[in-house]
């Protein structure tokens, strides 16, 4: 059982007033705030042993170092990853899809086939578009249903021997909807094909098992789990890892630098060139600990009880529509009210202290889909209140009235 007030009194933004009414923060999906616990770790780092981490034998390298690493293993218990090396610290969801878009350059060929769902953020569909163009790789979609689901009839026709690699997001940013991920993964491997999931949605409301899952790759970020932006990570299995060049050449990713030759460090340093985001990446771990304390079992039950609270209230509004109506969502609700540009009602809502997201959410084929410019996104998060979502309805209707 959540004590919601308690959780509260952690985030001290909550405190704050927008345009002269208290905060009532429903943009979760973009970035998710931060507790007083984890901004303590970072005025910590800051204060007490700010130092480049690897390279020094003083006391303070050495504390930087140790707290950093310790992050890491942080996460691959979170995870459940098998081995620390398989976490690489990256600066988010974006550059982890990066680089192994970039290392799979060396691993298709003409002709190759990837396939992606069409519910991707744009940083799961650009950077395979730009390797299809270097490779001659063909990309394929796996379509989807008016409620928001994937059709898995349509997958299982795409899969060939000619499918090298299946990248899918866990939960859809923009509707909310839980992919059938087991699924997605199973089928891909029996035709001998990886799979990367992007975790970046589903990792502040459940907690993967890597190994569980058998998953090839797996992203994520810090800034949706309470912790600081800028810092994210990679997992990826050992062998996938080590078949994967550098990204980046630089700092702390080698064994030996010659003239005439380098050679590269193991993993998993070989992905982590240059002095990293060593404050944020400490952050990440206090951010860990933070939502482990609250319990991700928690978590999932308390925000499923505001989804289905705002589901219904919402739904009595004339006009609005939901999509992504499904059984299997997180706490995302996507609605537009008909006539009203979705824009128009973010704008008076924040009016009234209440930040939602106007737009396609950087998903704009599942907005083509839908034949919409975007979509009026209220995302919920454990320390939101059911009173909160009383205020958005009250706060839809007004600008319903406003903009009829």
């Amino acid at each position: 059982m959540i004590d919601i007030q308690k959780i509260r009194e952690d985030f001290p933004i909550l405190k704050r007033k927008v345009n002269g009414y208290p905060l009532v923060y429903f943009d979760n999906a973009a970035t998710s705030q931060t507790p007083q616990q984890v901004i303590n770790c970072i005025v910590d780092y800051y204060s007490n042993y700010n130092a480049n981490i690897h390279r020094g034998v003083h006391t303070l390298s050495q504390e930087a170092t140790d707290k950093y690493e310790q992050a890491r293993i942080k996460i691959q218990e979170h995870f459940n990853a098998k081995k620390a090396k398989e976490i690489i610290h990256t600066s988010g969801t974006t550059h982890a899809i990066n680089l192994v878009a970039n290392g799979f350059s060396t691993l298709l060929k003409e002709g190759d086939e990837l396939i992606v769902s069409a519910l991707e953020h744009h940083s799961n569909i650009v950077p395979w578009q730009m390797l299809c163009e270097r490779t001659g790789a063909k990309l394929k979609v796996i379509p989807m249903s008016n409620d928001g689901e994937l059709l898995m009839d349509a997958y299982a026709e795409l899969l060939s021997d000619k499918t090298k690699l299946v990248f899918c997001n866990h939960i859809s940013n923009a509707l909310g909807v839980i992919n059938p991920i087991e699924e997605i993964i199973e089928k891909a491997h029996a035709v001998g094909a990886a799979v990367l999931v992007d975790g970046a949605q589903a990792c502040p409301h459940l907690k993967p098992d890597v190994q569980a899952l058998d998953v090839d790759f797996y992203v994520a970020s810090a800034h949706k789990m309470c912790g600081p932006t800028g810092v994210g990570i990679l997992y990826g299995k050992e062998e996938w890892l080590s078949k994967l060049p550098p990204y980046q050449g630089g700092g702390e990713m080698i064994a030996e630098v010659t003239f005439e030759k380098t050679t590269y460090a193991d993993l998993p340093h070989k992905f982590e060139a240059g002095t990293p985001n060593i404050c944020g990446g400490i952050a990440f771990g206090a951010a860990i600990d933070y939502m482990n304390s609250i319990g991700f079992e928690n978590i999932l039950a308390y925000e499923n009880e505001l989804l289905a609270y705002g589901t219904e209230k919402l739904s009595e509004i004339d006009g609005l529509k939901i999509y992504g109506n499904t059984s299997k969502k997180a706490s995302v609700i996507s609605f537009n009210i008909e006539g009203i540009h979705p824009y128009d009602i973010g704008t008076i809502v924040d009016k009234l202290g209440i930040a939602v997201r106007t737009g396609h959410h950087c998903a704009q084929p599942i907005m083509d889909f839908f034949k919409i410019p975007g979509t009026v996104r209220a995302s919920f998060a454990f320390y939101n209140t059911k009173e909160e979502i009383d205020g958005l309805v009250a706060a839809v209707k007004k600008a319903k009235m406003m903009l009829s």
